[in-house]
């Protein structure tokens, strides 16, 4: 096994114990949750194919799926958004050579383009996850206000994690 596997594996348990133990049971104002196990979609390594990466997000949506007991919400949005990142990493880095060797952090990409980013991918996680929950544009105040709270809320923690990382020598910014 490669370090890098040890590396994500070891993300991958961790956040989802931390969403578990701790960020399900916090709500900003009782609107807003922070979902910072898709921390682990963000920072993939974008020379993954797509099918790893829509892999490990199941994975990781049907893990928390699990601990939350709801059925199949966060699988589907967590595929959902595996599905998509390739498209919205390219939107923000447009050569290609620079997909093949980065991983996405504060330190490879900058903090404007990691914020973007972050932000493009949480704002599309929490879309997903409350109108799958939500079924319905019935109250679309309501359902509005919790997107926006937990987009910013899961934003500014995944950014405050991505800071707090050790940096690699081997990492090049782009």
């Amino acid at each position: 096994m490669s370090k890098t596997v040890l590396q994500f594996a070891l993300m991958f348990v961790v956040l989802v114990l931390v969403q578990a133990i701790i960020f399900n049971h916090i709500a900003l104002f009782s609107v807003g949750l922070a979902f910072v196990f898709i921390y682990f979609i963000i920072k993939l390594p974008l020379s993954l194919t797509p099918a790893k990466v829509i892999f490990w997000s199941f994975l990781i949506g049907l893990v928390i799926d699990i601990f939350q007991d709801t059925p199949g919400v966060n699988s589907l949005a967590c595929t959902c958004l595996g599905a998509s990142r390739r498209t919205i990493v390219r939107l923000y880095i447009p050569r290609e050579e620079d997909l093949l060797r980065a991983v996405p952090s504060i330190r490879t990409l900058g903090p404007a383009l990691f914020a973007k980013y972050a932000t493009t991918m949480t704002l599309l996680y929490c879309i997903l996850l409350f109108t799958i929950e939500a079924f319905t544009f019935f109250n679309p105040a309501v359902m509005t206000l919790r997107i926006v709270v937990s987009t910013l809320l899961t934003t500014l923690l995944i950014m405050a994690a991505d800071s707090l990382s050790l940096p690699r020598r081997s990492e090049k910014r782009l």
